[in-house]
């Protein structure tokens, strides 16, 4: 069995590394081995707290570098929400799967809505979580935008491509990248309408398992890097009922 305190199971250096955050012992423990069974590097945290001090260290320390994190929502102190908002907040695009009791819509919502990738609850099946965290690696790794032409301009907005920057009335925006993925797609067909299905398809992979409200929360997140008025946006339009369309 994997080790209850926080530990990584060693295996090769291209392995992929994922963290495993869950206050219960069984769960982290029998997660943590079916992964490991996997060929995945694994490291353990039993709190949110100790997760953080992995995740955001002291000035002194190197911070930890993971490929995907599996996060508990309900745990002491520092919960899995916070958890999720911390990483989005300083940028960090790792994958992030959660687990929880509960399944009601409104919670799987929340969830995405704080910026996680996909919403597993518990009890769930190991072959069922094993796949979905396959699927998220890959879709992180299909993720790097397409190069094709070297900048694509569209009203005030300049793409380039290449360098994955985007800079918008004159001022570069930081944009994760599945929004850099999101808006170089929309951009290389101004006026044509995406709807969700096609735009999961593009950006996440056609075997995304998660919920399709995960589109229109990454879409809100772009609005509000590239709007002059998020609230009434003029490059990102919604037609209700298909989809969304640039310009």
């Amino acid at each position: 069995m994997a080790k209850e305190a926080v530990g990584a199971v060693h295996r090769p250096q291209e392995a992929e590394r994922i963290l495993v955050i869950d206050d219960e012992v069984l769960i982290r423990e029998t997660v943590a081995l079916a992964l490991t069974d996997e060929g995945y590097q694994v490291v353990m945290a039993e709190s949110g707290q100790q997760a953080m001090e992995l995740i955001f260290p002291s000035p002194s320390q190197t911070a930890l570098q993971v490929d995907l994190a599996i996060i508990d929502l309900m745990l002491p102190g520092v919960n899995g929400l916070d958890i999720c908002r911390m990483m989005r907040h300083h940028h960090l695009d790792t994958p992030i799967l959660i687990l929880s009791a509960r399944s009601s819509e409104l919670d799987r919502v929340v969830g995405l809505e704080v910026g996680a990738d996909d919403y597993l609850p518990k009890p769930f099946g190991m072959r069922e979580l094993v796949a979905r965290c396959r699927a998220l690696l890959r879709r992180s790794q299909w993720a790097t935008p397409a190069v094709g032409n070297t900048v694509l301009t569209c009203q005030d907005i300049v793409l380039y491509q290449e360098q994955c920057r985007v800079v918008v009335a004159g001022q570069e925006v930081a944009l994760s990248p599945k929004e850099f993925r999101l808006l170089e797609l929309l951009m290389r067909m101004p006026n044509r309408v995406w709807s969700r299905e096609e735009l999961i398809q593009a950006v996440w992979g056609e075997d995304f398992m998660g919920d399709r409200k995960t589109v229109d929360v990454h879409i809100r997140w772009l609005r509000e890097k590239i709007e002059p008025d998020p609230s009434r946006p003029r490059y990102v339009i919604t037609l209700r009922g298909f989809g969304y369309r640039f310009g």
